[in-house]
């Protein structure tokens, strides 16, 4: 095992500078989840660490060591990529065997090995079958086979679900967390999925245009986002966010837009007259029986089995609230919404930054 530590990496590809001077520290036997939309830099970042491309300044440490000079083979990482990258001439066994008869490595050693691996993925029963007789999920699991076999400090994932259907991805998804787990080895796991970043990390780590926009854990993320974009970003219906000004009504601070007044969360540090976006997660804007609360209309209405979205105009912006109650609701009905204050979001509308509860 061991600890990954980016110091001020910049990427630069001629003028165009991709990667702004990032700072990271990834623990011995953290399972850290890159996420961020295409473009965002985390591919790019995730070959840096590999080797796989050159970094413009700062410096990559892994297990202590500076390893800017080193070529990928000396940097005792494994890589897992997004098209499998297998040998379709060879079997399983030897795609799983061939870096280590590159080395010389002894039959007998290899052989442990590989039949290690394989009982732990499952593939025992296909070691002699050639790629093209495998499924997608077996063919990901040969090429995870072949980079544990190597028993590196640290494991590389780049996108390696997204060829797989959406079953596939589901179980792929907990074979590779059960590994981690049996393991304990550093990962770096690249995806631009939020939902297989939430269910898979310790530590989720959000970029946008080459920088790095909050780190924490899952669940941290999601309910304290450091930003608007991190809050428009993670989630899924993704949280509801409306600007308006704040203003005082029977001397308690509320959001107006129009006509209509949003309570905010006691002890909010605003002012009067701040312009603020108000974030509100779907599952935390319930239907409410009665006033009291906030007067929209009814756009769409879409069962999910567990619960039911409801998308609904408020002031002329699109809000989205999920129940699990068992209403009758149509398109066109009038309804009440109340968010629950204590999970209500507040950020600068100018800055994007949260504002303090």
């Amino acid at each position: 095992m061991a600890s990954v530590t980016l110091r001020n990496i910049k990427k630069n590809y001629g003028d165009l500078e991709v990667i702004h001077g990032l700072d990271l520290e990834i623990a011995d036997g953290a399972f850290v989840v890159l996420l961020g939309p295409s473009g965002c830099g985390k591919s790019t970042l995730l070959r840096m660490i590999a080797g796989l491309e050159s970094i413009t300044s700062g410096e990559i440490v892994i297990s202590g060591q500076v390893v800017n000079d080193l070529p990928p083979k000396d940097r005792n990482i494994a890589m897992v990529f997004q098209n499998y990258a297998l040998y379709a001439h060879m079997t399983v066994f030897d795609n799983m065997a061939f870096s280590m008869q590159l080395k010389k490595v002894s039959k007998d050693e290899i052989a442990r090995k590989v039949a290690w691996a394989a009982s732990i993925l499952n593939l025992t029963p296909y070691l002699d079958r050639l790629p093209r007789h495998l499924s997608g999920g077996q063919r990901q699991r040969v090429a995870m086979g072949r980079a544990i076999v190597r028993d590196p400090a640290v494991f590389l994932f780049d996108e390696p679900l997204s060829n797989l259907d959406a079953k596939l991805r589901s179980q792929m998804r907990t074979e590779i967390k059960e590994l981690h787990q049996r393991l304990s080895t550093t990962t770096v796991y690249v995806t631009h999925d939020q939902f297989e970043a939430m269910t898979m990390a310790d530590v989720i780590v959000i970029l946008r245009d080459g920088h790095i926009e909050q780190v924490g854990d899952p669940l941290k993320v999601y309910d304290r986002p450091a930003n608007l974009f991190v809050a428009e970003f993670i989630g899924s219906p993704t949280m509801n966010i409306i600007r308006g000004d704040v203003a005082a009504e029977n001397g308690n601070p509320v959001l107006r837009i129009g006509a209509t007044a949003l309570p905010l969360p006691p002890g909010s540090a605003v002012r009067p007259g701040q312009k603020v976006a108000y974030g509100v997660r779907p599952e935390h804007l319930r239907p409410a029986q009665n006033g009291g609360a906030v007067p929209v209309k009814i756009a769409t209405v879409e069962p999910t089995g567990p619960e039911i979205h409801i998308y609904a105009e408020l002031c002329g912006i699109e809000i989205c609230s999920t129940t699990a109650e068992r209403l009758i609701l149509k398109p066109g009905m009038d309804l009440w919404l109340s968010p629950m204050l204590e999970h209500v979001h507040l950020f600068d509308a100018e800055s994007g930054q949260a504002i303090p509860g």
